[in-house]
């Protein structure tokens, strides 16, 4: 090291010569501070010396370098006021004397403005499209009082698609959210950005802003495929098997008159003797010239059942009119003559029960007339309406009347398309253990087959197996083939259109859409909240009956909530909180115990966890095996006339462990008693899953080890031996019971 530090002397790079800089385009103009527009004269990061230089700091274009600095600087290539491009003067004009002068930049030329002003015009961008022009709150609104945006006035009407919600709505009127949310909360109605408000609410809120709404009905996946199959065009036309409806009042014989057409007994296997959903059943009959198939649909016959018959209706080929020979034509009859003139298909009357005592020509020509007030002109009057004289009992016309709808399907000429997709509507749905969501369809169009992919209103799926009216699983279904299938993974609701489609990916978007839509829908209606009931309370002194409801298929629970609604007493009303398919479960209880409801079960029971809630909670729970029996007991409880005791006295419950089956005696089910007690004497009913699968049976034989015992209590094993029923699965759930006389004059 250096004793004595001394200074370094440092130098620049050396000049070995200067070259004349290359002659370039000149730069593109630009505005604002600093960047050497008009104007501008101001140092900056690229600023521009007084008289317009680019150079860069204490550098003077073709001048010598600048003390400790080089010869060039970084813009030393830019024209400089010596150059006579872009707008340059060679004399130096507008330069002040001095260097770093205050002198204004020189203006720039009327060519160069004109040029600036077109680049700018022809460019784009977002604060080109934003740019705010005089007059104007942008591209589209124009600036109200107050500084606001107001939307600007189109010249048409706006369209839009239902469902509305209002972030859309926004969007396509150019109204700010927030002043749609200001108008609803005003109106007193709460909600956000994705809520969906009813057509005609939009309609007044967007004639306060002057623009004209236009709602239209947007094409969804499913009306897609709905118009592509009512356009289909048929390449294999052949004669199918006509679908047969029997509508009539209740108890005038309809399902006896089929039990007697198929020759099995099942009017005497239903709830108090009346059918309580729609079945459907293949018959191979002798009719006109031979042997041939025809199908039935059993509906309904009690007012209840309104659109269930509705829906048979739509999709039959011929009605048969079933008419009590001494009762006459009664109000559900006239409702099921409504039902199939709107459907227009021709109708038969079986005029049934013939073989009464009563039964008379005096009767007959009665009931003609009163047909004849209905608009079916029969043919003993000279009209064109068939009339067959029956009695299911006794036999009697059977054959006649199959050989009239034999006659009737062929001059109607019945035909369906037997190439391509199949398509059909749905007939019942319902849960079923091991299979899932099960549809009972009827197929009207094409070939159905195992493993096509289906879509059934907001369920789709891959078909997994098809089930015959016999129990027979086959691979595929014919026009004209009532069946069930699996693979769905949602169930539908009966009256649903189904489509066969080519792919599954097809499919599951066409029901996604379908729950979106139904979502939508939803979350339109009006919601009851404690702020409105108190205030319909308040003003209107109402009280409601709240119900949970559960059924076993999906018939009945749309029934009930069609049927319990219309139930009124005075000011007293009845309100559905829930009504849905399956056992009542846990979740039904803590639900009813929320809005204080009744739980109501049709062709249910309730498994453990529920029952125990119930006795903590005191919910009152009801069960029923007849649908009309709910609606009375309501009504009556509405009255006043009825107090709130259960139906059924449930003693308890017994799960199936093992099934021994033995030769000459049956079926044996060892079970466990979970819960309560279960006594020789009791009644039994078999319930697979929450749905009740057999019941008003009793024990044949209760063993706990090898002897008999007149009853077993909870925590115990026992042997049961059922009287008549040998179907019994591991898992099953026998439910021990005792019918309770409510009160004099009920119907039990």
């Amino acid at each position: 090291m250096l004793s004595q530090p001394t200074k370094t002397a440092l130098s620049g790079p050396r000049v070995v010569r200067v070259e004349e800089p290359d002659r370039i385009a000149a730069p593109r103009p630009r505005t604002g501070p600093g960047m050497g527009g008009p104007g501008a004269g101001g140092p900056g990061r690229f600023g521009t010396r007084p008289g317009g230089g680019f150079g860069g700091a204490g550098v003077r274009p073709g001048g010598p370098a600048g003390p400790g600095g080089p010869a060039r600087g970084r813009d030393d290539r830019r024209p400089g006021p010596n150059d006579k491009r872009a707008g340059g003067r060679a004399d130096g004009a507008g330069r002040s004397a001095k260097a770093g002068g205050d002198a204004p930049f020189e203006p720039w030329r009327a060519q160069d403005l004109i040029d600036r002003e077109g680049r700018l015009t022809r460019a784009g961008g977002f604060f080109k499209s934003h740019k705010a022009t005089p007059g104007r709150g942008g591209p589209g609104g124009r600036m109200g009082p107050g500084g606001r945006m107001q939307p600007q006035k189109s010249s048409g009407p706006v369209k839009i698609a239902e469902p509305i919600v209002i972030k859309e709505l926004s969007a396509a009127t150019g109204v700010k959210a927030t002043d749609i949310l200001k108008k609803l909360l005003l109106s007193g109605t709460m909600a956000t950005i994705n809520s969906v408000i009813e057509t005609s609410r939009a309609e007044e809120i967007m004639l306060e802003f002057d623009i004209v709404l236009e709602v239209v009905s947007e094409q969804t996946a499913e009306d897609a495929i709905a118009s592509q199959f009512a356009q289909r065009e048929r390449k294999d036309p052949r004669p199918r098997s006509p679908v047969i409806t029997i509508l009539g009042h209740v108890d005038h014989g309809k399902t006896s008159l089929l039990d007697r057409i198929r020759k099995a007994n099942v009017a005497s296997g239903e709830a108090g003797g009346i059918t309580q959903a729609t079945s459907a059943f293949m018959v191979p009959v002798k009719a006109g010239d031979g042997d041939r198939t025809l199908t039935f649909i059993d509906t309904p016959g009690h007012e209840a059942f309104t659109a269930m018959r509705s829906r048979g209706a739509r999709i039959t080929d011929i009605v048969v009119l079933v008419v009590d020979a001494v009762d006459g034509v009664m109000p559900q009859t006239i409702e099921s003559i409504n039902h199939a003139k709107a459907a227009g298909v021709p109708i038969v009357v079986a005029l049934n029960k013939v073989d009464k005592p009563e039964a008379s020509e005096k009767t007959f020509q009665r009931i003609y007339g009163q047909l004849a007030e209905h608009g079916l002109n029969t043919v003993p009057w000279g009209g064109d309406v068939e009339v067959v004289k029956t009695s299911a009992l006794k036999d009697i016309g059977i054959q006649d009347l199959l050989d009239m709808l034999a006659l009737v399907a062929d001059m109607k000429g019945i035909e369906a398309d037997w190439a391509g997709n199949a398509q059909g509507a749905v007939l019942e749905a319902q849960m079923e253990e091991g299979r899932g969501p099960v549809a009972r369809i009827l197929v009207q169009e094409g070939v159905l087959k195992k493993g096509d992919s289906i879509v059934i209103g907001r369920a789709s799926g891959r078909i997994r197996d098809i089930v015959n009216d016999r129990g027979q699983r086959i691979t595929e279904a014919v026009p004209g083939t009532p069946c069930a299938v699996s693979g769905l993974d949602e169930l539908p609701d009966a009256g649903d259109k189904f489509f066969v489609v080519d792919s599954l990916k097809e499919a599951e978007q066409a029901a996604n859409e379908r729950r979106q839509a139904e979502r939508l829908r939803e979350l339109a209606a009006p919601k009851v909240t404690l702020d409105n009931i108190l205030e319909h309370i308040g003003k209107d002194k109402a009280k409601e009956l709240s119900l949970v409801v559960k059924a076993d298929v999906q018939g009945s629970v749309e029934t009930l909530k069609a049927m319990l609604p219309k139930i009124s007493v005075g000011d007293l009303k009845v309100v559905v909180k829930h009504c849905a398919v399956g056992g009542i479960n846990e979740s039904d209880m803590l639900l009813a115990e929320t809005t204080g409801a009744i739980v109501v079960g049709f062709n249910v029971t309730t498994n453990a966890k529920a029952r125990a809630l119930a006795e903590s909670k005191k919910i009152d729970v009801r069960l029923y095996d007849v649908i009309y029996h709910i609606s009375e007991d309501i009504e009556k409880a509405l009255k006043g006339m009825l107090e709130p005791t259960v139906r059924i006295d449930v003693l308890g419950h017994a799960e199936v462990r093992q099934v021994f089956r033995i030769s000459k005696v049956g079926a044996i089910a060892g079970c466990y008693v979970t819960d309560g007690t279960v006594e020789r004497n009791a009644q039994i009913r078999v319930t697979r899953g929450g749905i009740v699968i057999e019941k008003d049976r009793r024990l044949e034989q209760l063993k706990r080890f090898k002897d008999d015992a007149k009853e077993v209590r909870s925590g115990n094993e026992c042997g049961m031996k059922i009287v008549g029923y040998d179907d019994i699965q591991v898992g099953d759930v026998l439910e021990c019971y005792k019918s309770v006389v409510v009160r004099e004059g009920s119907d039990d």
